[in-house]
């Protein structure tokens, strides 16, 4: 298979304006799994095996510890909503911790900047770390009036980091990251009056935060104005939506209903695939992975869909958007070699060394995996297998942010001559 690669080479050069990103961003809060620490609290609150639960609510530093157990558990990442801040700041201040800016728009937004692609922002916070933290060169567009504060809480852990639970002792074996926040402006989810003017002249426009609204009316009100907002998008432009790790997963099937007919791809990884579908599938059983991503297609009929995964992407169209189906599968390939560059040098990653990992090997057992996908998905169906990537320290906070950066530049650039690179499929 040919994919293009949106680094470097004969690429359209995108215009300001010409990506739109939103619709929240987050200050966070990012710390690493310290066993040393973990165990002592267990120890300290008296937890017990039986007690772990990822869904367990979040109350308490207490129950925050049960919650990030049950994640260690299960080998998942995910978000949560936690009854307030301070649980967070509580938390937080056990560890040594790095401040950065997050969120799916921030994040994409940074990688597209490393590449050399400018992207209008939309935030519905901010304050004095955003002003410092964000680059003068990003643009961006605020809906916030006031200064506020709701870090988001992200705990990234790694193969063999682990804790002890009375008589279970529990090891990661790949590593993930968990999400805890508390962010009222990112629940209410207040759109600036400027983006629908912002929109009407983009190329792309990335929706994406309606995973942390937590009353069904506002959800409702702001799902009615952005399709209204992104029904001005031109008539060749194209409506990206990322899905989340949902606060509240009953509201899933409500943002599918009103964001599928409207979005151009519906893009997700695998954690939020199997949330959705409410349960596990192996990843790496072609026969389970396109039996679960088709169920999806029948929840989400109408965009072109992209799951993201570790080991694969999967790209699905329909047959009324089978001429969509190359440029989006390049585009998701970019996005494969994007996220795979901030997994092996985190926020230093380079342009350069993207380009590298997209002249590097695939992995040997999702090569064969996507072979099998693609013969069971058909023509409307494409499979990529992920890049070979071995590192002592990997990065997983932000990989699906910069996945959708990736994959949104080089959908942002199509229309002109670009680099192509065989991949051996």
């Amino acid at each position: 298979m040919t994919s293009t690669v949106p680094v470097g080479g004969d690429v359209r050069t995108v215009a300001p304006g010409e990506i739109v990103l939103g619709l929240q961003g987050t200050v966070d809060y990012e710390i690493e799994w310290d066993r040393s620490v973990i165990d002592a609290l267990v120890v300290e609150y008296s937890i017990d095996d039986s007690e772990i639960d990822p869904r367990v609510p979040i109350t308490d530093e207490r129950s925050l510890l049960v919650a990030l157990l049950g994640f260690l558990a299960t080998g998942e990442g995910g978000e949560r909503h936690v009854e307030s801040s301070a649980i967070v700041e509580q938390f937080a201040a056990r560890f040594p911790r790095e401040i950065t800016l997050g969120g799916t728009c921030v994040r994409a937004a940074l990688v597209l900047r490393r590449l050399g692609i400018p992207s209008l922002l939309h935030l519905v916070s901010t304050d004095e770390n955003v002003r410092r933290l964000l680059p003068a060169d990003c643009e961006a567009i605020t809906s916030a009036t006031d200064d506020t504060l709701d870090p988001h809480l992200i705990i990234q852990f790694r193969p063999g980091d682990g804790a002890r639970v009375g008589a279970t002792e529990l090891i990661a074996t790949e590593a993930n990251r968990v999400i805890v926040a508390n962010d009222p402006p990112a629940e209410n989810l207040v759109l600036s009056r400027e983006l629908g003017d912002r929109v009407a002249t983009a190329r792309v426009f990335l929706v994406s935060g309606f995973n942390t609204i937590n009353d069904p009316a506002v959800l409702r009100a702001r799902l009615d104005e952005i399709r209204a907002v992104s029904s001005r998008i031109p008539v060749d432009g194209l409506v990206v939506y990322e899905d989340a790790g949902f606060h509240d997963r009953s509201h899933q099937p409500t943002v599918s209903d009103a964001i599928g007919p409207v979005a151009d791809v519906f893009s997700l990884n695998e954690d939020e695939l199997q949330a959705r579908l409410g349960r596990r599938f192996d990843l790496l059983d072609a026969h389970e992975a396109t039996a679960a991503v088709k169920e999806l297609r029948a929840q989400v009929p109408d965009p072109t869909l992209v799951v993201h995964t570790r080991y694969w992407t999967i790209v699905l169209t329909t047959p009324a958007r089978l001429a969509d189906l190359d440029s989006v599968t390049a585009a998701a390939d970019a996005g494969n070699a994007t996220a795979a560059g901030r997994y092996a040098f985190g926020d230093a990653v380079t342009a350069a060394d993207i380009t590298r990992i997209t002249a590097g090997p695939r992995q040997t057992g999702s090569t064969t995996f996507a072979r099998d996908a693609e013969h069971l998905l058909g023509e409307f169906g494409r499979c990529l297998p992920g890049f070979q990537i071995e590192v002592a320290h990997p990065t997983t906070i932000g990989l699906g942010d910069t996945f959708i950066g990736g994959l949104i530049g080089a959908l942002a650039q199509r229309g002109e001559p670009s680099v192509e690179q065989e991949t051996n499929q």
